[in-house]
């Protein structure tokens, strides 16, 4: 290089470093989901994104993109303080954009949206003279290839009401509020490991991606605050057999089935959980049943009059 000047020497060695550097993060590439331009997530995130993502059919896109929400109706038997009530739960199924950063449901189209399968679950039922009314839900990136991005759960009886938040950032972050005293305003942060409540909305897009073995679950937030359970994770056996899914939890005594239609849209037939329920010597191993009872496609949201409750009995709700 004695040939050439210090200034042309240094140019030709930037543009060399250049194309190196280029070539390494090309060589380096993995796809990622359908919206790769969300850079606000963390390095935790996007080391979940190089999962294989899963190939969305034509029927999948005619199903959850027709500009519907999924509705099914179930006869309830839940185990509370030891006996069994009957009530109704439901099973909401939609589609949307999810912003990741601010962790909301997007208003509008954007580069940085998740499209994600977003499950509300209820249920409703007696315990004598009071009622109980519980919700979770849960925004799952249709991409199946990392964690929900928000999970949340609450439930209302005449002794108050409480709340729990799990959001996906570098670690999974849970806001969690009780009437209880023991249980008040608490935060902390725990390592990312498989939620039970996204199970639910993973099964609807492909169960066999289901993950069986033995596995570190989150229980889900509706059972840890009715036994009163630390949110964390437990050692669980998952298995599938034939179109049942299954997880038991030793350390907890539980276990959860969910049947489910074997040809797409692989909707959920039926669910049992076996757990303890009551107090001391009273308590009982005692199981939670729900059984379809309806399903209905519709745009629900725009369902809000006076006319529209005429839906609530083809659900079998009223």
């Amino acid at each position: 290089m004695g040939k050439f000047s210090i200034k042309t020497q240094i140019c030709f060695v930037s543009v060399m470093l250049s194309a190196f550097l280029y070539s390494c993060n090309q060589s380096g590439h993995i796809e990622t989901t359908a919206t790769p331009s969300i850079s606000e997530n963390t390095t935790e995130v996007k080391t979940e994104t190089t999962k294989q993502k899963t190939v969305l059919s034509s029927e999948f896109k005619k199903y959850w993109y027709a500009g519907e929400a999924e509705i099914s109706s179930y006869k309830l038997e839940q185990a509370r303080y030891g006996e069994i009530r009957e009530g109704t739960a439901v099973l909401i199924f939609v589609t949307e954009d999810f912003l990741p950063l601010k962790q909301v449901k997007a208003d509008n189209k954007n580069a940085k949206n998740v499209p994600v399968l977003k499950l509300n679950a209820t249920k409703n039922f007696n315990t004598g003279i009071y009622p109980y009314s519980i919700m979770q839900s849960v925004f799952y990136p249709i991409s199946n290839n990392q964690h929900a991005l928000k999970v949340s759960n609450s439930i209302q009886e005449w002794c108050g009401h409480v709340y729990d938040q799990l959001n996906n950032r570098e670690q999974f972050e849970i806001t969690s509020h009780s009437y209880f005293e023991g249980e008040a305003d608490e935060k902390f942060n725990l390592g990312k490991t498989v939620l039970e409540n996204e199970l639910w909305a993973q099964l609807r897009i492909d169960p066999k991606s289901l993950p069986v073995g033995e596995i570190q679950v989150i229980p889900s937030l509706e059972f840890t605050r009715l036994k009163h359970v630390p949110i964390k994770a437990f050692q669980a056996m998952a298995s599938i057999d034939k179109n049942t899914y299954s997880m038991h939890y030793p350390e907890l005594n539980r276990t959860l089935s969910i049947t489910y239609n074997p040809e797409f849209p692989f909707d959920i037939l039926s669910w049992e959980e076996s757990f303890k329920s009551g107090f001391g010597e009273q308590a009982n191993l005692l199981t939670t049943k729900a059984t379809k009872l309806k399903t209905i496609k519709s745009p629900y949201w725009k369902k809000n009059h006076n006319k529209n409750e005429k839906l609530r009995t083809v659900l079998l709700l009223d």
